[in-house]
């Protein structure tokens, strides 16, 4: 094998563009820097509170959010992405290292994730790209959509007291005795069912808007609220028009009063009932409404299909809601990618 030559890298970085690296499209496009200072106030603390100025270093906040931003893009655990970043050249450009710098390892990828979850951080980081998309002229327009999808975690395996007690906010005696044990335990995750499956885990309940189909808003619950209760957690007041779309299980008396006391109006299809069954015009009417709803389920689809899946690998809610919140800001930047594609492209 010949040494590597000068110009090697970047022949393979040439090859890389020609294939149009997505990775390349979404570091011009995205303001990394401007999420600096939130990153780095969670990340480091303040010169003042250091005792000294020896030792390693930190890695680059910077640098560390863009390792879970790929985590997100392409669904890999903390060890799956630090073998990528050692063996892709684009995952190594993407956070602008070298080929002789070190990489993040496993363990310091899940200490910064776990840092910025506890602190809350990856909503707001969430709230200034949206800021950003909205600077750019991509202003939320058209109404809003709003829907819930299941976010799956693995499965836990306890007795039927145990789940009893969980339910009831206890906490079993057995797993206060081990504390090993008790920290691989989801305590805020919950069962449901979905066309007569099964699923535990967490719900992603977000708003799209209708026009550039971008998450505007988004709420993590257990997987056992219905979708119906989190509706006023993710509706948004700043978009430019009134009409709400949402699936037929939020349809009911009370969503329909919330909606008209902010001023929304209701594109929920309407509910037959017994002995009461849909008029024509009712069911001409939820056609109309399903094709405008049914935008949302490309974010889904996106997510579950292109993105690796939509299932997360961590314990408790907090954790989830930052997983999940990273997930809908990873969408939401390949979202941007294409919409300014499409300003670009030609007639």
């Amino acid at each position: 094998m010949s040494p590597l030559g000068f110009f090697d890298v970047s022949n393979r970085y040439a090859g890389l563009d020609a294939k149009n690296d997505p990775l390349l499209k979404i570091d011009g496009i995205v303001p990394w820097e401007e999420f600096r200072s939130h990153l780095e106030a969670v990340w480091r603390k303040p010169a003042n509170q250091r005792k000294s100025s020896a030792g390693r270093k930190p890695w680059d906040a910077v640098v560390m959010f863009k390792a879970i931003v790929l985590c997100a893009l392409y669904n890999l655990s903390d060890d799956q992405v630090e073998y990528q970043i050692r063996d892709r050249l684009s995952f190594v450009r993407f956070l602008g290292l070298g080929l002789e710098d070190k990489v993040p390892d496993a363990k310091t990828v899940w200490l910064y994730r776990e840092q910025l979850a506890q602190a809350g951080m990856i909503a707001t980081v969430f709230e200034n790209f949206d800021s950003y998309l909205k600077d750019r002229g991509y202003l939320a327009m058209g109404g809003q959509i709003v829907d819930a999808s299941i976010v799956s975690v693995p499965t836990q395996h306890n007795k039927r007291d145990e789940n009893a007690k969980i339910k009831a906010g206890e906490t079993p005696k057995d797993w206060v005795d081990k504390p090993a044990k008790f920290r691989q335990k989801d305590t805020d995750a919950r069962w449901t069912k979905k066309h007569g499956k099964s699923h535990y885990g967490y719900k992603n309940h977000i708003h799209v808007d209708r026009r550039h189909k971008l998450v505007r808003c988004y709420h993590v619950t257990k997987a056992s609220v219905h979708d119906s209760q989190a509706l006023e957690a993710v509706l948004d007041a700043d978009n430019t028009a009134s009409d709400v779309w949402a699936d037929s299980a939020y349809r009911s008396a009370g969503i329909e009063k919330i909606l008209k006391e902010k001023g929304l109006s209701s594109r929920i299809p309407y509910k037959g009932h017994r002995n009461k069954p849909l008029s024509k015009r009712q069911e001409q009417g939820n056609k109309t409404r399903s094709k405008v709803r049914v935008r949302v389920e490309h974010i889904f689809g996106a997510q579950s299909n292109d993105m690796g899946g939509a299932q997360v690998r961590s314990i408790g809610i907090i954790r989830a809601k930052a997983r999940i919140g990273l997930k809908n800001l990873a969408y939401n930047m390949r979202r941007l990618v294409q919409l300014e594609h499409l300003a670009t492209a030609p007639p």
